[in-house]
C-alpha cells in the first residue's frame, strides 16, 4: 500500500507534469491540478515527435485550459531553511499556503478549490459558511461551475471531466456563430459599396431621370454674335482672341509691377548726375 502521507506531499507539493517542488507562479488545471507555469509552457512548445504522452496534462491543449492561482501565504512556514543541518524535525504537513478566510493549512487534510474566475483560493469550508457570488478576496463574481476542487477523488474529477468537455462545445459553437455572422456581413458591405446612392439615367433631348421618379430638364444657353445664334457648345473665334489679348496684357503689366521692385529693373537704375560720389576712411587716414 502506498503511504498516505507521501501521496498527499506528492499531490499538494510537488507539480504533477515535472515532479518538481511547487514554485511560483503555480497553475491548476479544469481537473483540479497543481503544475508549475514553467513545465507547462515546457510542455505545450514542446512538438516534437519523440514527445512522451503524459496522462497528467494530455488533456491540456493550450495555456488558456489552466489558471494561475492567487495563494495566500502561511506565516508558520519557514521555508526548507531549517532541515538543511538535518538536526531538527521536518514536518512534512506544514504547508506553505493557507486560506485567507479560515486560516486552514493547504497540506491536503482539508479539501481546497479555486475560481476560474480570478484564480483565488479557499477552503471548501469557507466556501460552504460565507454563502455568496462573489469572491471573499477580490469581489470578482463566480458561478457554482467556476468552483473546482483541487486533488479531489475519482467522483470529484468525473464531474469536473464533463464540464470542462461541456465549456469546450459551448466555445467551439460559439466561436463558429461568430464566423458565420463575419461572412454574412462581407457580402452585405460589398454590395452596398457596389451601389452608391441615387443613379440617373439620360431620357433623351437634355432630360434626365432620376431614382426618385423625378424629370429634369437640362437648359442649354445660346450664345449670338452680331444677331446669330451659334451652336451650343462651340465658342465664337472672335471672342476666345479679346479675351486672350486681355489676359496676355494683364500678365505683362503684372509682371512689370513684379519686376520694380528688384534694383535690376530700369525704374530703380539712376543716372550719373544723381549717383553720389562715396568716400571710404580707413583708420590711417585720422
Amino acid at each position: 500500500q502506498v503511504d498516505k502521507v507521501a501521496e498527499l506531499v506528492a499531490r499538494w507539493f510537488y507539480c504533477a507534469l515535472s515532479q518538481e517542488k511547487l514554485r511560483r507562479p503555480i497553475v491548476a488545471c479544469e481537473l483540479g491540478r497543481l503544475y508549475n507555469k514553467d513545465a507547462i509552457i515546457e510542455f505545450l512548445l514542446d512538438k516534437s515527435p519523440d514527445k512522451t504522452p503524459m496522462e497528467s496534462a494530455s488533456h491540456i491543449k493550450s495555456i488558456k485550459n489552466v489558471t494561475e492561482l492567487q495563494l495566500a501565504d502561511n506565516p508558520a512556514w519557514s521555508g526548507d531553511k531549517e532541515s538543511i543541518k538535518g538536526d531538527k524535525y521536518d514536518d512534512l504537513q506544514c504547508a506553505r499556503f493557507i486560506c485567507p478566510v479560515v486560516g486552514l493549512e493547504m497540506n491536503g487534510r482539508h479539501r481546497f478549490c479555486f475560481l476560474r474566475s480570478c484564480g483565488c483560493v479557499f477552503s471548501e469550508r469557507a466556501l460552504k459558511e460565507i454563502k455568496s457570488e462573489v469572491c471573499h478576496k477580490c469581489g470578482v463574481p463566480f458561478q457554482e461551475e467556476d468552483v473546482i476542487v483541487l486533488n479531489g477523488n475519482k467522483e470529484d474529477v468525473e464531474i469536473l471531466k464533463k464540464r470542462m468537455e461541456e465549456r469546450r462545445v459551448k466555445s467551439k459553437l460559439e466561436k463558429k456563430s461568430k464566423k458565420g455572422k463575419t461572412a454574412a456581413a462581407a457580402p452585405q458591405q460589398e454590395t452596398s459599396a457596389d451601389s452608391p446612392g441615387p443613379s440617373k439615367v439620360k431620357n433623351g433631348k437634355g432630360c434626365v431621370n432620376s431614382s426618385s421618379g423625378e424629370s429634369r430638364q437640362i437648359v442649354f444657353t445660346k450664345s449670338s454674335e452680331n444677331g446669330n445664334p451659334s451652336v451650343p457648345g462651340k465658342v465664337n473665334k472672335a471672342s476666345s482672341t479679346t479675351t486672350t489679348k486681355r489676359s496676355i496684357a494683364d500678365s505683362e503689366d503684372k509682371s512689370e509691377a513684379y519686376k520694380s521692385i528688384f534694383t535690376t529693373h530700369s525704374s530703380a537704375k539712376r543716372s550719373k548726375e544723381e549717383c553720389s560720389n562715396w568716400v571710404t576712411h580707413t583708420a590711417y587716414y585720422f
